[in-house]
């Protein structure tokens, strides 16, 4: 199945990532990792990523097989941040890189077809770019102020995004300060949706707050037909 993975997963991308929801152990409060997924999960998230950003990997290892049960056994892609060796390691659906982690074409020449690869264009010319070297969705951002990720920059808003979408072939998800709140005009300007971490990772509830995300994202998208 590793060797048509990619193949199979780029046929569903539109709806995979609809809702995708990044895991982070510092907004986790102590909470399982795999019952924050679980629960984002039952609210609406169709996509996980393992977002690992400290402590040792031989945990991220441990913790990134219990994600990616609860993901695989709900239908749901189970993608790695960053680590191209942590992916494979893992056996994983797909791997999300930006500009400081290994370039998309050597990322793609690492794990073949074997998964989808996600990538974090800062400009409409590294995107093309991205999509050229065999990316197979882009992650736009930040849409909106974020204080999750410190070295996000400033936000770019949808008008940035929609020129993105314009531009490639591939689907595009808006990320960065996004909640129930303004999910429906990232949809709207054309994302096929929106990953977000605190507004889910974060929450009180998970299930409720993922469920009111994965509603504003099929708002944005009714807003377009």
């Amino acid at each position: 199945m590793a060797a048509n993975r990619r193949a199979e997963l780029r046929g569903r991308l539109p709806d995979a990532l609809r809702l995708y929801v990044l895991t982070d152990r510092g907004l986790a409060r102590g909470r399982d990792e795999a019952r924050i997924v679980a629960d984002a999960i039952a609210g609406g998230a169709t996509a996980i990523q393992l977002r690992w950003k400290q402590g040792p990997l031989a945990e991220a290892l441990r913790v990134g097989r219990e994600v990616r049960q609860v993901c695989h056994a709900a239908g749901v892609p189970f993608i790695v941040n960053d680590r191209v060796d942590l992916a494979l390691a893992l056996d994983a659906d797909g791997v999300h890189v930006g500009v400081d982690d290994l370039p998309v074409a050597e990322t793609r020449a690492l794990v073949g077809d074997r998964m989808i690869v996600g990538y974090s264009p800062p400009t409409l010319e590294a995107a093309l770019a991205a999509e050229r070297d065999g990316a197979d969705y882009l992650g736009v951002g930040p849409i909106y102020t974020t204080g999750t990720k410190a070295d996000a920059g400033a936000a770019v808003g949808v008008e940035h995004l929609a020129r993105i979408v314009e531009a490639v072939g591939i689907p595009v998800v808006g990320i960065g300060g996004i909640d129930a709140s303004n999910a429906s005009p990232v949809v709207a300007a054309g994302a096929v949706g929106v990953a977000v971490i605190s507004a889910v990772v974060a929450a009180d509830d998970v299930e409720a707050a993922a469920r009111a995300l994965r509603q504003a994202v099929e708002a944005g998208l009714r807003s377009r037909a």
